[in-house]
């Protein structure tokens, strides 16, 4: 993954009002992402993905939740698949082998959380 801009700082300041979709650029055929919130006990992660690209199977030890801003994804979850688009979300259980691929061009939150 790429991060928007590297040098500029990637958290949020406080009280500042933001436009979602703008925190992250479409990078072509690539991934991009902004941490925003990190933390011991999780992180919200806004990412861009060019049509096509991916992230593998993997597990972590976080339930993460996907909130999709633009675009179409599909996730699969425990070899089932989801099929996600704007103003949609899904909650993907800590432990559980989950990889995605974008539709279309697509945005989205990620929140990981400790269980």
């Amino acid at each position: 993954m790429t991060s928007e801009n590297p040098s500029k700082s990637s958290r949020l300041a406080g009280s500042e009002v933001v436009k979602t979709t703008g925190l992250v650029s479409y990078q072509t055929a690539a991934i991009a992402s902004r941490v925003i919130l990190k933390h011991s006990t999780g992180t919200v992660t806004v990412l861009a993905l060019d049509e096509s690209q991916r992230l593998s199977e993997h597990t972590a030890p976080f339930d993460a939740l996907v909130q999709v801003l633009e675009g179409e994804v599909e996730i699969m979850i425990s070899d089932k698949p989801h099929r996600l688009q704007g103003d949609e979300m899904i909650l993907i259980p800590a432990g559980q082998p989950h990889a995605l691929k974008a539709l279309t061009r697509f945005k989205m939150i990620l929140t990981k959380i400790r269980p």
